[in-house]
């Protein structure tokens, strides 16, 4: 029988990756979405609250997939979890980390499975890059995460808010492939944080981690119009080089491409969890969410001009 999963928070990414990837794996079956805005499409019920959802399918249901923004993503999960039900949360899974802490309690204590899923840690060329630093000591680690927030998310307000992570909503991407490449934690030293004279997050940061001065670093703007560049370079100590391009979905080592096995970002996610959640387990990474939640705490903040 397949695992009978709903998508709470039906916006481009649930369209676009959640709902194909769902649909390509037959230990699933999507039964439902829900969320205010949400319109009726085919014959799938559409819902206007989780809690409408979770009420309506009591009995039919096992998992959700939480895609909702960040800041309410722990009170939904606190739900679905006391239904007795299975979660999947996007990235950042939730807003801090009591609130990804006390899922996991709750989780636990259900006996269900929570699973974190940084889509970026699934690219194939990621897993490839993680056997190829295992056991190297590092040298050098540069980031840099340029993109325009104004293509890339549109008209979102929710970003700007408190909770709404700003330039770390793609910013963490990065961070959740480094701490999931590098053979040791990564630690923020210092950190600049950009902020927009009339909004609530950062639009450029500066991270500078423990290790020798200036060799472990990352740079975010989300004010870069030519087009995007996400890059990740590694130098380990031996003298060989590792780069990640095109956030994390192609390697290069020392300077000859890597490929990487696997069945891509989402598609990968989904077989996952459903392994987690045939073998009763959870998977919960809290490292991206608490370098940034690092960076926040150390950060110098400096006002730059205002954003429209």
């Amino acid at each position: 029988m397949p695992i009978r999963i709903a998508i709470v928070g039906y916006g481009k990414i649930a369209k676009d990756q959640h709902v194909p990837s769902i649909a390509a794996d037959p230990r699933f079956e999507l039964v439902a979405v829900a969320g205010p805005r949400v319109r009726q499409e085919g014959e799938l019920p559409v819902y206007a609250s989780h809690q409408a959802l979770i009420a309506d399918l009591a009995g039919r249901l096992d998992a959700v997939a939480v895609c909702t923004p960040p800041g309410i993503r722990h009170a939904i999960a606190r739900d679905v979890l006391a239904a007795g039900l299975h979660c999947l949360l996007e990235k950042p899974p939730t807003a801090t980390l009591g609130e990804i802490e006390d899922l996991e309690r709750l989780a636990a204590a259900a006996g269900r499975s929570l699973f974190t899923a940084w889509h970026s840690q699934h690219n194939p060329a990621v897993a490839a890059a993680r056997a190829a630093l295992a056991g190297q000591s590092i040298s050098e680690l540069r980031i840099q995460w340029f993109e325009d927030v104004r293509k890339w998310h549109p008209g979102q307000e929710w970003i700007w808010r408190p909770g709404g992570f700003g330039v770390f909503d793609p910013g963490i991407n990065a961070l959740s492939i480094a701490t999931r490449i590098l053979p040791m934690p990564l630690f923020v030293r210092e950190a600049k944080l950009l902020f927009p004279a009339n909004r609530q997050t950062p639009i450029a940061a500066s991270l500078d981690f423990v290790g020798d001065a200036g060799a472990f670093a990352a740079e975010m703007d989300w004010r870069y119009t030519e087009g995007e560049r996400w890059t990740i370079d590694v130098r380990t100590a031996g003298g060989r080089s590792l780069q990640l391009l095109d956030g994390g979905s192609r390697l290069l080592v020392d300077g000859k491409p890597r490929a990487g096995v696997g069945r891509g970002e989402y598609p990968s996610i989904y077989e996952r969890f459903a392994t987690l959640v045939e073998s009763g387990e959870s998977e919960v990474d809290r490292e991206p969410l608490r370098v940034v939640a690092d960076a926040f705490l150390v950060g110098a903040r400096e006002e730059v001009e205002p954003f429209d």
